[in-house]
């Protein structure tokens, strides 16, 4: 099972909701999908699809997952290394109105750098999924307090 979360934010993340309906349409995704789709407008047809999943479900769900894609958030990541999963980062863009910045692009851009699977694109998000494979949590940690300081001394 695949499980795929994009959180509560206020702002759609539609562009991932369209590559996992292309990829369900060409049964690149064969088994059971479930979307956590908070505020987004459209979502993959015909798949366990949820606005929002109880944290107790959502943590069951990430234990009997076999691969977890989310979005690009640190307090994400935290969560995602409690699941000793492989998963796929796909970053929020405020260039989509997926978010008010582009926090999320500048910490994936340094997460790719340490090999965490980033998805930038469909085509990355399939390679992953017949590749996936999970950083450790010292990685993501460093990789990501050190992003927040560079942000943080650009006066962000």
């Amino acid at each position: 099972m695949i499980l795929t979360t994009v959180g509560t934010e206020p702002y759609p993340f539609n562009r991932l909701m369209s590559w996992l309906q292309v990829l369900v349409n060409r049964e690149l995704i064969q088994e059971e999908l479930i979307v956590q789709y908070g505020s987004c407008s459209v979502w993959p047809e015909s798949k366990d699809c949820f606005a929002d999943i109880p944290e107790t479900k959502l943590v069951q769900l990430g234990g009997e997952a076999r691969l977890i894609i989310g979005h690009c958030d640190p307090y994400w990541l935290k969560w995602l290394d409690q699941t000793s999963k492989p998963y796929i980062l796909v970053p929020r863009s405020q260039c989509y109105k997926e978010h008010i910045d582009d926090r999320q692009i500048e910490l994936a851009s340094n997460l790719a750098l340490a090999g965490v699977p980033i998805a930038w694109s469909p085509g990355d998000l399939v390679r992953f999924l017949y590749s996936p494979r999970r950083i450790s949590r010292s990685t993501l940690m460093t990789v990501a307090n050190e992003t927040v300081k560079r942000s943080l001394k650009k006066g962000r």
